[in-house]
């Protein structure tokens, strides 16, 4: 059985969780990172010597970061579905992967950071605000390209929308001030009616 070593509050995980839920492929999850500790253990190192999550072992064979994690499973348990057999088809879809990791993610991830995990008296709030302003540009680019599309990659659901999907549900939770994104929004609403993407995604903040 696939083996997949992260804590569940990791947004990284979380995509691949979610990716799994979708594709119904069964797998063990064992926690590790931040209190769960294993992620300094020699074992593991030898695994992902980065010493982060997640980590996957796919009968014998490991892999590390998310978004290849992610794009393996599509690929392997997925074609025609999450990972699309048409060239330009799966192009479209895998930009998004590497857009929000570029762009997204520097943005978010302080603001999440800033907010979640740093006690109040400690907070930054003109970095926060600063990064959150970052981030509201970024989705009215993801505005202005779900223009006639219900999910990134077309009509329906593909792996480019994991990595960003999990960083839309920090966007609508996260107490920052948000332009209103008529197409943005109704794609969050979308997202929300999969049950992969509540059980995994829509996890309270920590």
């Amino acid at each position: 059985m696939l083996k997949l070593w992260g804590r569940i509050n990791s947004i990284n995980v979380q995509k691949v969780l979610w990716a799994l839920e979708e594709l119904k492929v069964p797998y063990e999850r064992i926690d590790a990172g931040l209190q769960f500790g294993v992620v300094n253990e020699p074992f593991y190192r030898k695994m992902n010597p980065n010493g982060r999550v997640p980590t996957m072992e796919d009968d014998g064979f490991v892999l590390w970061e998310s978004n290849a994690i992610v794009r393996y499973l599509s690929a392997k348990h997925g074609a025609e579905t999450l990972c699309p057999s048409d060239p330009r088809q799966r192009a479209d879809s895998d930009r998004w992967m590497d857009w929000a990791t570029s762009t997204v993610a520097p943005a978010l991830t302080p603001v999440f950071w800033g907010l979640i995990r740093t006690p109040p008296d400690k907070r930054n709030m003109a970095a926060i605000e600063a990064n959150a302003e970052k981030a509201a540009q970024a989705f009215q680019v993801l505005e202005q390209c779900l223009e006639g599309r219900d999910y990134v990659g077309g009509k329906s659901l593909t792996m480019g929308d994991m990595p960003l999907g999990a960083f839309v549900y920090r966007w609508y939770a996260l107490e920052v001030k948000r332009p209103k994104l008529a197409r943005v929004e109704a794609y969050y609403q979308r997202l929300q009616q999969r049950p992969a993407y509540k059980k995994h995604v829509m996890l309270p903040l920590s």
